[in-house]
């Protein structure tokens, strides 16, 4: 004999995956808003003249930070132990190797037609923002880090498979009436395998 699936509860959102949404409209609804106070106070042509400023800006802004951060890249490869010409001690990083990310964040979002984000991106190109960014996106991921729990993405990868070979779960109970355990081979002659393969 054997029951039904128990009852399903569906998990919580998370408080960011029901604000995000809101907070993208609320966005989205305050920049066309702004573009249409300053459409109102200059005119339509003096905003798209502030929108393809803002485009080309970014997109230069984007091309220098990915040179960089490819330059940056090689350097550090070249520099690795076994490389022809590597030194025995690591080189420090080069000026202005850290903040790239923030870079091409700053030059994404003066690509993205709006004056908030125009005026985000710009606050990225200044090197005091990035700094103060960067110490705090290290601190917020050592944190994490240290609440994490041990073990790495390779044992979570084999508990999964230990427990689902198949990546298909089949909840369900079965009773016995007789009371004897439930084996492959109980002695009747009916063989059968094992539920899990």
């Amino acid at each position: 004999m054997t029951t039904g699936t128990p009852p399903t509860h569906r998990p919580r959102r998370s408080r960011a995956r029901t604000l995000l949404p809101l907070c993208l409209a609320a966005w989205l609804v305050l920049e066309i808003w702004l573009l249409t106070l300053v459409a109102g106070a200059a005119n339509g042509f003096t905003v798209l003249l502030l929108l393809v400023a803002g485009a080309v800006l970014g997109a230069l802004v984007i091309k220098r930070a990915g040179r960089r951060a490819f330059r940056n890249l090689t350097e550090t490869l070249q520099q690795m132990p076994g490389q022809p010409g590597a030194s025995a001690a690591p080189a420090p990083p080069a000026s202005g190797s850290k903040g790239n990310g923030f870079l091409m964040l700053g030059g994404l979002l003066l690509m993205i037609p709006g004056m908030i984000s125009d005026v985000a991106g710009l606050l990225l190109l200044l090197p005091p923002v990035r700094s103060l960014l960067g110490r705090y996106a290290e601190r917020s991921l050592e944190r994490r880090m240290r609440d994490s729990v041990p073990g790495g993405f390779s044992d979570a990868f084999q508990q999964a498979r230990m427990h689902r070979p198949d990546g298909k779960v089949v909840q369900g109970e079965v009773i016995r009436e007789d009371g004897a355990p439930a084996r492959p081979d109980d002695g009747t002659g009916d063989r059968r395998p094992p539920l899990g393969r």
